[in-house]
């Protein structure tokens, strides 16, 4: 016989855990993680193989990712159940673009500038688009990749740079004494800017803590070095997959170091100044 007052679990009523609140993930919600004890504001929400989560950063910067589990969280100390926000935050004041600008709602993008940007490679690009696009539409700057380097000095004088017709370009692992450093030298010019910064691949201009690791690893000088970072990161030696994995962690400039994010910024000024018009 069924007990009218403990149910089908036959656990009274005043032992049952009762089922926490769920509040929305917004952005900037300060809450702790129930099991770490880790404290901080909520930067996204992601859906992921294992299911929801959710990553905070701590008042030092430190990026953890989280679960979205039931009662997986407390917020002004009660336990509460986070969840993904319905739709986007209200607007507090002027929208911003990824890059930090002021965004310009309902702008048509710039017809296209004779002057260019050129990077790298491919994810040098995906990159610069994910974080500056909006920028650079507006502007009317086109960004280009080169696959390499060492045909720059040809390109350049191919492009034929020159009053109204500017090339900025960025170069990875641009260090004093490198190969990189040398080529640079040889087309620097009035209407040629070639900036780069210290990072032996773009992968690393995306801050460690975005990606959800404490460090991007040391790669032995030999060993291709997008390779041995998935190794030693214990991904698939898949480097499309993990470019793309690196990729959808960065939303903003706060995802990047300031040493690339100051160049891309020196190279959009450089082919945007007013005496091109």
């Amino acid at each position: 016989m069924r007990s009218r007052e403990y149910g089908p679990d036959l656990t009274p009523p005043w032992k049952r855990q009762q089922p926490a609140p769920e509040v929305p993930a917004e952005r900037d919600l300060v809450v702790e993680e129930a099991a770490t004890g880790f404290c901080g504001a909520v930067v996204r929400c992601e859906k992921t193989a294992e299911g929801f989560t959710v990553t905070l950063e701590d008042r030092f910067g430190k990026h953890r990712v989280f679960p979205m589990v039931a009662r997986g969280f407390l917020l002004e100390g009660r336990v509460v159940t986070l969840v993904r926000p319905v739709g986007p935050a209200p607007a507090k004041g002027p929208g911003r673009t990824a890059s930090g600008s002021v965004a310009v709602p309902g702008a048509r993008a710039r017809v296209a500038r004779e002057s260019r940007i050129y990077v790298e490679g491919r994810h040098d690009a995906e990159l610069v688009e994910r974080v500056w696009g909006d920028d650079l539409r507006i502007e009317g700057v086109v960004v280009e990749y080169l696959e390499g380097v060492d045909d720059l000095p040809a390109i350049v004088a191919d492009f034929a740079p020159g009053p109204g017709r500017r090339l900025g370009v960025l170069v990875d692992h641009l260090l004093p004494g490198t190969k990189e450093h040398r080529i640079a030298a040889r087309v620097t010019g009035d209407a040629v800017l070639v900036v780069g910064h210290p990072y032996v691949d773009v992968w690393q201009a995306v801050k460690p803590a975005s990606v959800g690791i404490p460090a991007w690893p040391d790669v032995p000088r030999g060993e291709v070095w997008k390779e041995g970072v998935c190794r030693r990161l214990g991904w698939p030696v898949d480097t499309p997959a993990a470019w793309k994995r690196i990729l959808s962690r960065v939303n903003s400039y706060k995802d990047l170091e300031p040493e690339l994010l100051g160049r891309v910024e020196e190279l959009i000024d450089f082919v945007t100044l007013p005496d091109q018009e």
